[in-house]
């Protein structure tokens, strides 16, 4: 009975430390007044840029959860707590999404 009770908490704690899902990742604070002078087109164009890196970061945090769930099964270690993963990146380009958004429509660019 402990075996199975250790072995239980044992296998808690570890999927605990496995990479964050990108969805579950709050967004960093970004003023929207680092975008505040652009126009309605350039902060289009930042927008597309920032939600492009946003995709690629997520994508790359996904694989990262997906290959700790894989290496925790198999060894016991997340592999994201070797080699890192991309939690802050995925952070900051939320932050930067929703600073750009903030930003038009503070100059009420048409979305």
């Amino acid at each position: 009975m402990f075996k199975k009770i250790l072995l239980a908490s044992v296998t808690l704690a570890l999927l605990g430390a496995c990479a964050t899902r990108p969805e579950s990742i709050s967004a960093s604070y970004i003023s929207h007044e680092k975008y505040i002078d652009n126009d309605c087109p350039q902060l289009s164009t930042k927008m597309s840029d920032a939600r492009a890196e946003l995709a690629k970061f997520s994508s790359m945090q996904d694989t990262k959860a997906n290959l700790d769930a894989a290496t925790v099964f198999f060894v016991l270690i997340p592999a994201s707590k070797l080699t890192g993963d991309s939690a802050g990146d995925v952070a900051k380009w939320k932050g930067e999404v929703e600073a750009i958004s903030t930003a038009q429509i503070k100059n009420k660019c048409k979305i």
